[in-house]
């Protein structure tokens, strides 16, 4: 048995160190990553090292949490993988001669995206570790294979460590009971939490993880950081707090007690002391036993442009720009008018079309089906928001009736009115279609369950005259696959490449809705053809508005009109761009269709269809 082992097993619990990065960080100034300090300001490593073990920490971390090669590369420090480990390891060693204490040296390893975790593991035990704590985890599937890698060119001890919120779950949705039951399998060292929300939040972790005698460790951020300009601010946690916290995680079956992010010395301190004078818990624990919530079953209310194109309907929608300001006025106006034509049943809003700010497509839609009664299909993009962000946009759309979502990907900022500015894109309009149906299972983007599914019908775009048709074919089946239940095309001018493109992919799996543009004028058909990305005007058309000079407006309407009547016999419905400047005109337009009942489409007969939406106002599918 190792030295490590032989200690935790004899007790009293070891005493951990505090949060390494965050020090490190706050001495050293214009570092690239933390790591980096071990090789550009050891004497501040070293520093750190002493102040934890003099203030009583019997364990150490080496300063290499994220001295993996994908995070390096991310810094350019790729090619120093090796010296900033190994560095790691002497730093820490350094810093036990000096203050000559018998102290533990953990490896420390963090996720690793490449799973190269055998890489780093080799590196710090050939230079000296006493063990790996392999810490903040926030999918136990990673941590089991990043275990399974450390064991493949290692005997030494391993502690497992999972990151978990103030409700003891990961992010990834996995309660600390589950986390425990698993990671007892693997016969580790020891297991439990750090990093996280705070002491609260592991000791309520520590108490769903009890149940089969084995060491736990508690390791907590001293609470949540919050921002101050670009610094990033822990609480003031006092180091009486977390006395008591390292008596009640001992309580608990702690074997080994510290701290992570925005821990210093001082509570480190605290948890000596509260060991050394074999603290009782003062008050009752802060942990109870919660029952396992039966996640609620998704509704199965249905939208009316989901019963229509269920039912075979031939469906009408009319596309509207949002209003550059605070206005909706006019965009309520126009739906109002649409509506009462009788002959579209449908609005769908862009959602910053061209990367302009205008007012949100979700909050549009939701002022539309306020004041007019008419069901919309706003349109989102992930380009502008944040997981978070289109989370929480998502369920306010949903507690306000709306329930059609387009997810497309957005125009760039460069064409749009703050070029030069960064998009968020944290996933894109595949992940966007993903993230909806999962509000719809009753779970977020990670799997933690939310108080009530969702019942939105989620669409997308596609666009049967891209560039690149292999790739468009690729993202169409994959938005699909995530749960689109309709598509909307690019816009159109001719549907001799539905047919194409149908065939191409083997027909259509959801319903399918054709773009129309009765553009007015050959000026404005010409520099659609020539500068919007996506959009494609054959010449046969380009020259059958040359030939009608000024009757072009004419031309335009004869045209849009026959794409709608082609569309009935290929497509389940069609959607008419309104004109930017003028959207009530599209109301001229709308008497002429003839909405009706037909049979639902023949996908093995048809001549074409579509699915995807114009890249002019909409952005790119």
């Amino acid at each position: 048995m190792s030295r490590f082992l032989e200690r935790l097993a004899a007790g009293p619990p070891i005493v951990a160190d505090g949060g390494m990065g965050a020090l490190i960080a706050s001495a050293v100034p214009r570092l690239r990553c933390p790591e980096e300090a071990n090789l550009r300001a050891p004497e501040a490593v070293v520093d750190v090292h002493l102040g934890y073990i003099r203030a009583g920490a019997e364990l150490v971390e080496t300063n290499t949490f994220g001295a993996n090669r994908p995070k390096l590369a991310e810094a350019f420090l790729e090619d120093d993988l090796e010296a900033i480990n190994a560095a790691g390891v002497r730093l820490a060693r350094e810093a036990r001669e000096v203050a000559g204490r018998d102290v533990f040296i953990a490896g420390s390893i963090g996720p690793d995206s490449g799973g190269g975790y055998a890489e780093q593991a080799a590196v710090l035990e050939g230079r000296g570790v006493d063990l790996f704590m392999v810490e903040t985890f926030f999918d136990l599937d990673d941590l089991e294979a990043a275990v399974a890698s450390i064991r493949g060119v290692s005997s030494l001890p391993v502690v497992a460590l999972l990151s978990f919120d103030a409700q003891g779950e990961t992010i990834a949705g996995v309660s600390a009971h589950e986390a425990g039951e698993r990671l007892r399998a693997l016969r580790l060292a020891a297991f439990g939490a750090n990093h996280g929300a705070g002491p609260t939040a592991a000791l309520r972790a520590l108490g769903d993880m009890q149940g089969g005698g084995d060491v736990l460790a508690a390791l907590p951020n001293v609470g949540l950081a919050s921002m101050s300009g670009q610094r990033i601010v822990f609480p003031h946690a006092t180091p009486a707090y977390f006395g008591a916290f390292a008596a009640q995680a001992r309580a608990l079956g702690a074997g080994i007690i510290g701290g992570c992010c925005g821990t210093t010395p001082a509570q480190i301190a605290a948890i000596r002391s509260a060991i050394d004078e074999n603290l009782a818990p003062a008050s009752p624990l802060l942990v109870r036993e919660r029952s396992q919530a039966t996640r609620p079953s998704a509704t199965t209310e249905r939208t009316e442009l989901q019963r229509m194109l269920e039912d075979g309907t031939f469906v009408v929608s009319v596309q509207l720009d949002p209003p550059l300001g605070a206005n909706p006025e006019a965009l309520i106006e126009t739906a109002r008018a649409v509506r009462d034509t009788g002959k579209a049943q449908f609005v769908d809003v862009n959602d910053n079309p061209r990367a302009r700010a205008r007012m949100s497509g979700i909050m549009a839609s939701v002022a539309i089906e306020r004041f007019t009664g008419v069901e919309t299909i706003p349109h989102l993009t992930p380009r502008d928001m944040t997981l978070t962000g289109l989370e929480s946009i998502l369920l306010g759309a949903h507690a306000e009736g709306v329930r059609n979502v387009l997810a497309v990907t957005g125009d760039p900022p460069e064409s749009g009115d703050y070029p030069g500015k960064h998009t968020v894109y944290d996933v894109d309009a595949i992940g966007l279609v993903e993230l909806v149906a999962k509000l719809n299972r009753g779970e977020d983007w990670h799997g933690r369950a939310i108080d009530a599914p969702t019942s939105f019908f989620p669409g997308v775009a596609v666009n049967p005259t891209a560039d690149d048709l292999g790739l468009e074919a690729d993202r169409f089946h994959r938005k699909v696959a995530a749960g689109a239940r309709f598509a909307m095309t690019q816009i159109l001018f001719d549907l001799e490449p539905l047919a194409a493109f149908r065939d191409r992919i083997g027909g259509w799996p959801v319903p399918i809705l054709v773009g129309v543009w009765p553009i007015r004028t050959i000026e404005t058909l010409v520099r659609v053809h020539n500068e919007t990305p996506g959009m494609v005007v054959p010449e046969h058309v380009q020259e059958r508005y040359r030939r009608a000079g000024a009757n072009a407006r004419a031309v335009g309407g004869e045209l849009g009109l026959e794409l709608i009547a082609a569309a009935r016999e290929v497509a389940d419905g069609v959607y008419v761009m309104a004109p930017f400047r003028a959207p009530m005109n599209v109301v001229d337009f709308l008497p002429e269709l003839q909405p009706e009942a037909h049979d639902p489409v023949d996908t093995d007969a048809v001549p074409a269809e579509s699915s995807t939406r114009r890249t002019t106002e909409a952005g790119t599918p």
